[in-house]
């Protein structure tokens, strides 16, 4: 019995695992399409728009892994980080939207910094506290 729960553990862990990391990729191309658009290539702010989807779907889907890693006694920093990221780039995604470059800049390398940050820590062994 113990070994069904350890083993149900470990699979929540890889799922999240494999989220988070999805998530992080898809938040590392942001800053490179708004760039190549900010330099001419006016193209790349449709994949801007497209990366900002993708991230703010992740990062919303992110929570259901990390809520059933603490559900089922993992730790619970993930599930707390997550919702962090979630919010924050919803928040991100209606900034780009409205124009407010003051406040979608600055958040967006505070969003890029605690992506990475998660990616980091839930690959250490265990995701410990």
């Amino acid at each position: 019995m113990a070994e069904a729960v350890l083993t149900r553990g470990r699979t929540l862990l890889v799922v999240l695992r494999v989220f988070v990391t999805v998530h992080a990729v898809a938040i590392l191309g942001q800053p490179v399409f708004a760039g190549r658009y900010l330099i001419g290539d006016y193209g790349m702010l449709a994949m801007h728009e497209l990366g900002a989807n993708i991230v703010s779907t992740v990062a919303l889907a992110q929570l259901v892994p990390a809520a059933l890693y603490w559900w089922r006694g993992g730790v619970q920093w993930p599930f707390w980080a997550s919702l962090l990221l979630a919010g924050g780039e919803t928040a991100q995604y209606f900034a780009g939207q409205a124009g407010a470059l003051d406040l979608h800049i600055p958040l967006g390398v505070a969003l890029v910094a605690i992506a990475l940050g998660v990616l980091f820590g839930i690959w250490r062994t265990g995701a410990r506290r």
